[in-house]
């Protein structure tokens, strides 16, 4: 029942945890079916750290690995009560499992995604419930790291774009508002719903800026657009900030806010590609243009 291909990338990434947690999924799930008296309607489906099971009733359980990074998302589909995101109905969080409303795997993309993403950031934008961590916390580890990241790497990076970077840890990141941040705002977390046209998935729920949320869903386009290898670094930026705009408007968040936070991101971008390569360009020529094309961003935008 466990898809292959998710099945090898967890053992690929978790080790013999991985293999472990595997090996007691279907028993899991099979309990979780009976305990909340569901019967499934259809084949094991899978993301990047869980497993979708659909349900009758228009419903589906979700169980994901146990790590730290899954820990509140049932917390913030709580918290939103169904607005803007997809419904809890269930949850056992010794199991990182949830039975939730089910959605259809159409992500967004596409024209006038940055104006639903803004109007669908707008709903999400609440106040932040007590227990969730705080963004701010990982201030001190950003800001160390790009020093180390910008001193031992051979990049083109001016240093006024690193110092920019800096600045945004320090003027943005160490206090932020007390709202709940979806935190994985992109748009493959975004998909097609009966209830409302569109409805968030994989929250990871912290305490934070809105505007980080928006910065993150302009990073997944750009480097979606990165891949367009007709796209020169003038046009990409071009698209952009007209994407930008696009959400600041529709969202409420301060576009000023949203430029700088993906200035950040941008560098910090930059650092990662060239230490670690990204899933769709590890390396050679295709991760060379793309590293280059994030540099053009984290220039211009500083």
């Amino acid at each position: 029942m466990i898809p292959s291909a998710f099945a090898r990338v967890t053992v690929e990434r978790e080790g013999a945890a991985g293999e472990a947690w595997l090996a007691e999924l279907p028993g899991i799930v099979e309990d979780l079916l009976v305990r909340w008296d569901l019967r499934q309607d259809g084949d094991w489906l899978h993301g990047q750290v869980g497993v979708v099971v659909p349900v009758a009733g228009d419903k589906v359980v979700k169980v994901s690995f146990p790590h730290p990074g899954n820990v509140h998302e049932p917390d913030a589909f709580e918290a939103w009560g169904g607005r803007g995101a997809v419904k809890l109905y269930e949850r056992d969080d010794a199991r990182y499992a949830m039975l939730l409303e089910r959605v259809y795997p159409e992500t967004l993309a596409g024209a006038g995604s940055a104006t639903i993403a803004g109007e669908l950031l707008r709903q999400l934008t609440i106040p932040a419930p007590d227990g969730l961590p705080r963004m701010s916390d990982q201030a001190d580890s950003w800001h160390d790291d790009l020093l180390k990241d910008a001193a031992e790497l051979d990049h083109p990076l001016p240093e006024f774009v690193v110092e920019q970077a800096l600045a945004v840890v320090d003027e943005l990141c160490r206090a932020q508002p007390e709202t709940m941040v979806h935190g994985d705002f992109h748009a493959r977390n975004i998909l097609r719903a009966n209830r409302q046209p569109w409805l968030a998935v994989d929250p990871k729920g912290y305490v934070g800026d809105p505007a980080f949320d928006a910065a993150i869903f302009l990073r997944t386009r750009a480097y979606n657009l990165f891949l367009d290898e007709r796209l020169t670094g003038a046009e990409l930026l071009r698209h952009l900030q007209v994407e930008l705009h696009e959400f600041a408007e529709a969202s409420g968040v301060d576009g000023e806010r949203i430029r700088r936070w993906t200035q950040l991101i941008a560098v910090q971008a930059s650092f990662w590609g060239r230490r670690h390569g990204f899933g769709r360009a590890r390396g050679g020529t295709e991760l060379d243009r793309v590293v280059r094309l994030i540099d053009e961003v984290a220039i211009a935008w500083s």
